[in-house]
């Protein structure tokens, strides 16, 4: 029998890219997915959703807005479990209040108050970021192990002008005091940087910046880390952490952490044909890597995709929509 058949759960910002796989895993374990999207007429934004196996049977789309107060409250009204996906992701703002940290923090607070109205809720799990863990100028070197504990620190992300993990760290914030306040039972998924393919149109920053990394537009590459992680292991992540009983907390989900070189090596050697940068942007040493704990992802059951295998399949998806020529 299919994990979730008779279960009714609702996926907020349900055409994002992890939200997309979320929504397509739920209804190939037989789930019926109630999927908040901001417009349901767009048809070019929810096109993806309604082609998935079961979609026409199990899933029903709602327009929902994340700052109007109730408009949540019909729609979690009957379910088990939500998932709250839905959250601006921006590199640049101008108004870092309107345009990040507002829909952050309030409308994870709009959901939480749609959920505390509805008894059936058994458990919410929360969309957060690993940029609401590692923000705090902790340093982070090879015999480095980060997990669970670590929190970003508000004070150094306004300092830093990180207004994408400022939004993150105060929305997971409030969502602990709120559902603390409330008695809900609460799971946050902390992700590093989502890879792998994308379901939805058009394509996401963490997609687009690996775009920009194989198009040949640049000579150099960043010299910089990345936190890796497939986007299909932080679907099921989500997933599990709704199904296993005894999860609790925070789930950092990184499956590598990686200089961008070793980035470029690997997607050398799986493309050789195509222009990729081999030459660092500035001669300063080569910034660390350090390590992330994975045993708390290995007890929901995340095995984590191999980091060849996402970055393939992430350049599979640009070639396949005609954006990079091979």
């Amino acid at each position: 029998m299919m994990s979730g058949a008779g279960k009714v759960v609702c996926v907020t910002g349900a055409s994002g890219y992890i939200a997309s796989w979320l929504v397509k895993f739920l209804l190939q374990r037989g789930y019926t997915v109630r999927a908040t999207v901001r417009n349901p007429n767009d048809s070019k934004k929810i096109q993806h959703l309604l082609s998935f196996d079961g979609a026409k049977e199990r899933l029903h789309l709602f327009k929902a807005n994340l700052l109007e107060e109730g408009s949540f409250d019909s729609i979690v009204d009957g379910c088990e479990g939500v998932f709250h996906t839905a959250s601006p992701v921006l590199v640049s703002v101008t108004n870092p209040q309107a345009e990040l940290i507002d829909p952050a923090v309030k409308g994870t607070l709009n959901v939480l108050r749609s959920c505390a109205k509805a008894a059936c809720i058994k458990r919410v799990v929360f969309t957060s970021s690993s940029r609401a863990v590692f923000a705090n100028g902790r340093p982070v070197t090879p015999d480095v192990v980060a997990d669970e504990t670590w929190v970003s620190d508000t004070t150094f992300c306004e300092k830093s002008k990180d207004w994408y993990a400022l939004a993150k760290t105060l929305a997971e914030e409030s969502a602990w005091r709120f559902a603390e306040e409330n008695g809900i039972d609460l799971v946050t998924i902390n992700p590093g940087f989502v890879i792998g393919p994308a379901l939805q149109q058009p394509f996401n920053i963490t997609v687009e910046i690996i775009f920009n990394l194989v198009n040949g537009a640049d000579p150099t590459f960043p010299n910089r880390i990345y936190r890796f992680v497939d986007v299909r292991d932080v679907a099921l992540a989500h997933i599990q952490a709704f199904e296993v009983v005894s999860a609790r907390g925070r789930y950092c989900l990184i499956g590598h952490v990686v200089h961008s070189s070793e980035v470029m090596n690997i997607l050398q050697q799986l493309y050789p044909t195509l222009s990729i940068p081999n030459k660092c942007a500035d001669d300063k040493p080569p910034v660390p890597t350090h390590q992330v704990s994975k045993e708390k992802a290995k007890s929901l059951g995340i095995k984590f995709y191999p980091l060849e295998v996402s970055l393939r399949d992430t350049v599979e998806i640009i070639k396949e929509r005609g954006f990079v020529n091979f």
